[in-house]
């Protein structure tokens, strides 16, 4: 997950502060130093970096310690809600029109960003708000570009309009706006063609779509592991075509983070998406303050909620939670509460967005290496439904016929029971999510 390494460096320089009863100058700016480099590491731009900790010591310096907070704690308040400012503060929507009132999106970037893929989840998304989204194939030089944005609008339950790779991009367009308007759609999606640089012709396609047809909002999708390249190709097409907003891929990879701390302040357009990973739902709204709070190590409870409330049956999750309490709990919940972490993206997903937990990831994901649920599926899937229901008749000629079954070592076995032990010892001191507006309980169990 992006900001691992700067979450860990921030958390350091704040817990030497702890001890101290008034912030100095010299405290401050000693602090402040570290602050720096970890942001240059992270690869945010030098400009926002230099601004960035000059703000915060001056609103820092010589502060006393507020309603009982601590140094530490005053230092990464204000550092929160500076984080918050550099990011854009308020969370922007995509615009689109009310009613039927046709929306023309136009995506942008170059190739290997994932333009193509973060179409189709967009389109998903406005269909799940009740919009009526085309998407529109005008990429006609990669081969596989047009079949790939059919695919992905079938799986979406989305219209691709496409006219193959023999027109020019300009004329597809044209043709797809009235399409749109004869068959009711009010959101139309165009995807153009991505190139491996910036060139001359691809900002000519650009521009020739948008002096044609009406765009009402230009969004550039860029890579987030490219760093500052992706602030660099960000500010060069801001320039020479107008955005109005961008998205972040592959966010939950090997990124640093920079490209996200650094777009707002160097091109002045928001951060609209985020994507989390490779399936068509792994694309998360952006919210400066919740990713402020996830790049300090302080979770980020809201979307943790919001994933849950959206993957996880409601019913089910109540019934696993009085089955635990009953002490009814067995292997086929256990396999419920993996397939329920997996629609919710994963152990390393969830354990970012909870408070306290970043410092924790790499035990606990010891615990838990997702590459090995499917291993453990297969031993449950070996077991007698008895033997699932009921966890401690498993002696150990029973773990042998299972390993068999299951193609491992009886290590592996003993292995899983041993983690099943240890997941409902863990469940007594973690209780349910709340969840929502009302305070429900959500349920939800952590299948460690």
């Amino acid at each position: 997950m992006a900001f691992e390494g700067l979450t860990e460096k921030l958390q350091n320089v704040f817990k030497n502060l702890r001890s101290k009863g008034r912030l100095t100058e010299a405290d401050v700016k000693t602090a402040l130093k570290e602050v720096k480099m970890a942001l240059l590491e992270a690869d945010v731009n030098f400009k926002v970096v230099k601004q960035f900790t000059k703000t915060v010591q001056e609103r820092a310096v010589g502060q006393d310690v507020m309603n009982g907070l601590n140094p530490g704690q005053m230092v990464i308040k204000i550092v929160n809600e500076e984080l918050v400012n550099l990011m854009g503060s308020e969370t922007t929507e995509l615009a689109i029109k009310p009613g039927n009132e046709l929306t023309i999106l136009m995506m942008a970037g170059l190739q290997g960003a994932g333009k193509t893929t973060t179409t189709a989840k967009i389109a998903g998304k406005l269909k799940a708000k009740g919009k009526k989204p085309l998407l529109v194939a005008c990429d006609v030089y990669r081969p596989a570009a047009i079949t790939q944005l059919q695919v992905n609008g079938e799986k979406q339950g989305v219209e691709v309009f496409a006219m193959g790779d023999k027109l020019k991009p300009v004329d597809i367009a044209k043709a797809a706006v009235e399409h749109a308007k004869s068959n009711n759609f009010n959101v139309m999606i165009i995807d153009t063609a991505g190139r491996l640089h910036i060139d001359e012709d691809m900002m000519g396609e650009l521009v020739e779509i948008k002096e044609n047809v009406h765009v009402d909002q230009t969004v550039l999708v860029v890579d987030a592991m490219t760093g500052q390249d992706a602030v660099n190709v960000s500010e060069t097409f801001n320039n020479q075509i107008g955005i109005d907003g961008v998205i972040l891929t592959k966010l939950d990879g090997d990124a640093r983070g920079g490209a996200a701390l650094s777009i707002r302040a160097v091109t002045g357009k928001p951060i609209l998406y985020v994507g989390m990973g490779e399936k068509l739902s792994d694309l998360e709204q952006f919210y400066p303050d919740r990713m402020a709070s996830r790049i300090l190590g302080m979770g980020d409870v809201m979307s943790l909620i919001e994933k849950a409330q959206a993957n996880i049956d409601e019913e089910k999750a109540k019934a696993m939670e009085q089955k635990f309490k009953k002490a009814e709990f067995g292997f086929d919940d256990y396999l419920e509460s993996m397939n329920q972490m997996r629609n919710m993206g994963g152990i390393s997903s969830v354990l970012n967005m909870i408070p306290g937990m970043s410092g924790k990831m790499k035990d606990i994901e010891g615990m838990v290496d997702e590459k090995e649920l499917a291993k453990k599926e297969s031993i449950i899937y070996s077991m007698t439904l008895e033997e699932r229901a009921n966890p401690d008749i498993l002696n150990v000629s029973r773990k042998k016929r299972i390993a068999n079954g299951a193609g491992v070592d009886i290590s592996e076995v003993n292995r899983l029971v041993k983690q099943f032990e240890q997941s409902k010892k863990m469940m007594k001191q973690m209780p349910g999510l709340m969840g929502g507006k009302s305070g429900k309980r959500g349920g939800f169990k952590l299948p460690f």
